[in-house]
């Protein structure tokens, strides 16, 4: 009992939680495989056609060049732990590293969720903290899990690596037209109007500022942790944006505007995680191929 105590208890410096108990191994195994790898993992034959890929630091790999590579063609979705090799280097040539690493990372991330949820719910707070972040636990799922699934192998993951994913992003637009696909549109309508409004909402508040402090001091100074009175001037920063751009343009109430903020990036990225997740089964983005045709009919040939 006392065990269940310590591991539920809003007093630790970090909450633990049950999902805690099966995120923190998770999550450590997935970071110090990575590392490892990362740093010293062999060559994997990732298409399965004995042409092995580098992407560790000690095989001629730099910060940006560097990645885990996805598992063998030769494997496709197989479960491939270390027991169902034959050896450990047969492991590493066929890219366990890739599948041990996304699984347990994909598992830990879905525990940081109920993570999220339960300290809530410890607290008395409302659930939303968990609900906004399994927006990027979907994108994540998406590009390491679904598509895989849908293409029928891992070697079709994303690569653990900055090169790596660009790569894939070029391999992705190549065989279905993300970009033409409305939601991944709307996905990077939730990126950049999400960046729009974070920085509309953070200079807003900043240029209305009460003043507490001389011109001498930093404006910092004039809010205390847990103060009860508002540290900057609504009704200012709404008065100006109203005039700005018009009146209903600008919220006048602070938690419906705290809400958009939230919903609007984490819509966004639901719906990409969407778009990524159906054309892993070949539902692709649109185009216009054999679309412009003259008087008789007749394909006119496009860029």
């Amino acid at each position: 009992e006392r065990f269940c105590t310590w591991i539920t208890s809003t007093e630790n410096r970090l909450y633990i939680g049950w999902f805690g108990v099966v995120m923190i191994p998770t999550l450590l195994t997935a970071t110090s495989v990575f590392i490892i790898a990362f740093v010293a993992a062999p060559p994997v034959d990732i298409d399965g056609i004995r042409e092995p890929v580098a992407g560790s630091l000690l095989y001629g790999n730099n910060i940006i060049s560097g990645a885990i590579i996805p598992s063998s063609a030769a494997i496709g979705i197989h479960f491939y732990p270390i027991w169902e090799a034959a050896s450990l280097d047969e492991w590493l040539y066929n890219g366990g590293p890739y599948q041990l690493i996304v699984l347990h990372f994909l598992l830990g991330v879905c525990c940081y969720i109920g993570r999220e949820w339960e300290l809530s719910y410890r607290l008395g707070m409302r659930p939303w903290i968990s609900v906004a972040f399994t927006a990027p636990v979907a994108a994540a799922a998406a590009v390491f899990l679904v598509y895989p699934i849908g293409q029928g192998s891992f070697s079709d993951g994303m690569p653990l690596g900055i090169s790596g994913t660009f790569n894939f992003m070029l391999v992705f637009q190549a065989e279905h037209n993300i970009l033409m696909h409305p939601f991944h549109q709307l996905g990077v309508a939730g990126v950049f109007g999400g960046s729009l409004f974070s920085a509309m909402h953070g200079s807003l508040v900043t240029s209305s500022l009460i003043r507490e402090t001389t011109e001498n001091e930093s404006a910092n100074n004039g809010y205390k942790f847990g103060q009860e009175e508002e540290t900057y001037n609504i009704v200012a920063a709404h008065g100006y944006f109203g005039r700005l751009i018009f009146q209903y343009a600008s919220f006048n109430n602070s938690r419906s505007l705290h809400f958009f903020l939230g919903l609007w990036p984490v819509v966004g990225i639901w719906f990409t995680a969407m778009s990524v997740s159906t054309m892993a089964f070949n539902l692709n983005g649109f185009n216009f191929n054999q679309s412009v045709v003259d008087s008789q009919g007749r394909v006119i040939n496009t860029w």
